[in-house]
């Protein structure tokens, strides 16, 4: 039996998701971002994808930590999008203070090129090809691949607005235009990609100690190059998270721990054919976690 650790992305971000976080991450943060670590989380913070962003990352690898300070280790992380970075960090692959630094420069290099009318639109309900169907000279991309009925586009408001109005009369659940500001995981940011790629060569990154699976790809990574790429590259590439977790469960994870904020990527886990179980540690807690990873080692 194998634990996964999954990290979410931008979207599942509330005001006061830093506080009262376990561990040294925060004072870690603030020893290299200084006083903006203070106000990261609160409501005019999080309007900004860089405060997201960062935000995201301290709390991922935060609670990560403390789980493992429990003596739950990881045998297998994957983040969605920025959830890459805690989850190289908790690998071993990616220093802290380099992911802070990294992400600093992902965040604004995002709202930089698009700064605003931008951003990303969830289809829930209806398959890839009818999403393509729809979407057909509309000017938004296929962003990301979360479930088989659940499909993210990328592009302007008002495009991605007339895209979510042809979903609901063919039929879709529902179309939610989500909580992210960028045109993020398409070629739309192949160019702010490329500059935070030049980045990275001055960045020196390790092999993981444990397995690095690519929310991009689906494929397990452990070349530090690789993973340099994955990181890097990743907000211009189509997050395809369905097969992310399909490699993990043929992998033999029977656990995945999703880390704070939110549940999302435990309600998409579930729908990826899993074989284990899976929880949100927000909504479920630390021992509730500990719990399942001796129960399911004494079924071994």
């Amino acid at each position: 039996m194998k634990i996964l650790f999954t990290f979410p992305g931008q979207g599942t971000q509330h005001p006061g998701m830093l506080q009262q976080l376990p561990g040294t991450a925060l004072a870690e943060a603030r020893e290299v971002l200084g006083a903006e670590v203070d106000t990261l989380d609160t409501p005019e913070a999080l309007e900004h994808t860089r405060a997201v962003q960062l935000s995201l990352l301290i709390a991922g690898v935060a609670w990560a930590r403390e789980l493992q300070r429990q003596g739950v280790e990881p045998d297998i992380v994957s983040g969605l999008s920025i959830g890459a970075y805690p989850a190289a960090v908790v690998a071993g692959a990616l220093a802290f203070d380099d992911a802070l630094r990294l992400v600093t420069l992902r965040g604004d290099l995002m709202e930089q090129a698009y700064p605003h009318g931008y951003g990303l639109t969830a289809i829930m309900g209806l398959t890839l090809p009818q999403v393509e169907a729809i979407s057909e000279g509309s000017q938004t991309w296929i962003a990301n691949l979360n479930a088989e009925t659940q499909i993210v586009i990328a592009g302007r408001d008002e495009d991605m607005a007339q895209v979510a109005e042809k979903a609901l009369a063919k039929g879709a659940g529902k179309a939610k235009r989500l909580a992210v500001s960028v045109p993020s995981h398409c070629e739309l940011l192949t160019r702010p990609a490329e500059k935070l790629a030049q980045a990275f060569a001055g960045v020196s990154l390790s092999r993981p100690a444990c397995a690095y699976l690519s929310g991009s790809t689906g494929r397990v990574l452990w070349q530090p190059e690789k993973i340099a790429d994955d990181l890097a590259m990743n907000m211009a590439r189509t997050v395809r998270w369905q097969e992310a977790m399909i490699a993990a469960n043929e992998r033999e994870a029977r656990l995945a721990i999703e880390m704070p904020p939110g549940g999302i990527l435990t309600c998409l886990t579930r729908q990826a054919a899993w074989d284990g179980e899976t929880i949100s540690l927000e909504r479920s807690g630390i021992d509730v976690a500990r719990h399942l990873v001796k129960r399911l080692r004494e079924q071994r």
